[in-house]
């Protein structure tokens, strides 16, 4: 996956989760306080928050987070040049 297609992705998840949990701290939210235009606001707040906080989870996760994948690569790569 080439950096492009992986911001498109981390882009499209990043939206996709924030629906799920901004819904979800809505319903609580209004829940918590009996008020749904309380839950709307709560919502609201923490939708912008955590789709930036995530967004840039995802990129350091991508940039720094390798877990061991470039020694998979190399491996294959030391393995192939050795045939």
């Amino acid at each position: 996956m080439d950096a492009k297609q992986s911001r498109i992705r981390h882009i499209a998840k990043t939206a996709t989760w924030r629906v799920v949990g901004t819904v979800d701290t809505f319903l609580v939210s209004w829940w918590v306080s009996g008020d749904p235009f309380v839950g709307f606001e709560i919502g609201l707040f923490e939708l912008i928050t955590k789709t930036l906080l995530y967004y840039f989870h995802e990129r350091a996760w991508f940039r720094f987070g390798r877990l061991g994948r470039e020694d998979k690569l190399d491996d294959k790569n030391a393995t192939a040049q050795d045939s």
